[in-house]
């Protein structure tokens, strides 16, 4: 069964380059032109994968990307002729999985497209035997469950990933360019800061769970999952 992309842009000439594109590499792939028709299209279709324009009518890029993460976990790339910071970290922290700038080129496309799915599988992969567990915590990613003291918490899906990463390599310090590499799984070009922005609030979740672990600062270099 072929592997289904939701394509949304309000250029209807960037869509039609977009489907040419995507379906000669063997992908199946529905448009969408508003941010409305998007969401309703996400739930009836259920894509493996959503290229998503920041500037729509009807509603914005952003509150699509909310809404779909509200419901679902499956990877989003957000595409934007906008290429401030701001911009790349709002989209990474709402849930986003990438961040592509216009004018693209269309190989870009194709090859962060099947980045992103490659990411996406391999997750999906992971069996229930790998739950993470400490004092007071379980991370599972299979489920993209935290449970904390018995009680599973909300927590968006890149805090869960970023959480899971370090938990996995406890006591290895990491910078936040090995993490956005590793978690976003991309050469993130921008500013780093949507990574501390994700251990801040992780920390909120994570007080005072345990005195056998902590999500640390490594002064100088980055973060670690540390046990004590």
């Amino acid at each position: 069964m072929a592997t289904k992309i939701l394509v949304v842009d309000d250029d209807l000439n960037i869509c039609d380059v977009l489907k040419l594109y995507l379906e000669n590499e063997g992908y199946e792939v529905v448009l969408a032109n508003d941010g409305v028709s998007a969401v309703a299209t996400f739930k009836s279709y259920e894509p493996d994968l959503v290229l998503l324009d920041i500037m729509l009518p009807k509603k914005d890029g952003w509150q699509v990307c909310r809404e779909i993460r509200e419901i679902s976990n499956k990877p989003i790339i957000m595409v934007t002729a906008k290429g401030e910071v701001f911009d790349k970290v709002l989209g990474l922290e709402l849930g986003a999985d990438d961040f592509i700038v216009k004018p693209f080129d269309m190989k870009e496309i194709c090859a962060r497209v099947k980045a992103v799915l490659r990411r996406s599988l391999a997750h999906d992969s992971v069996s229930d035997g790998e739950v993470i567990k400490y004092e007071n915590i379980e991370i599972s990613l299979q489920k993209y469950e935290l449970k904390l003291n018995g009680k599973a918490i909300d927590i968006p899906p890149k805090e869960l990933e970023l959480l899971y990463f370090l938990a996995s390599n406890s006591n290895r310090v990491f910078t936040r360019d090995q993490l956005l590499d590793k978690v976003w799984g991309f050469d993130y070009l921008g500013d780093s800061r949507t990574v501390d922005v994700h251990v801040k609030r992780l920390r909120e979740k994570l007080e005072g769970v345990s005195d056998k672990w902590m999500l640390k600062t490594v002064w100088g270099v980055g973060y670690k999952f540390e046990v004590l």
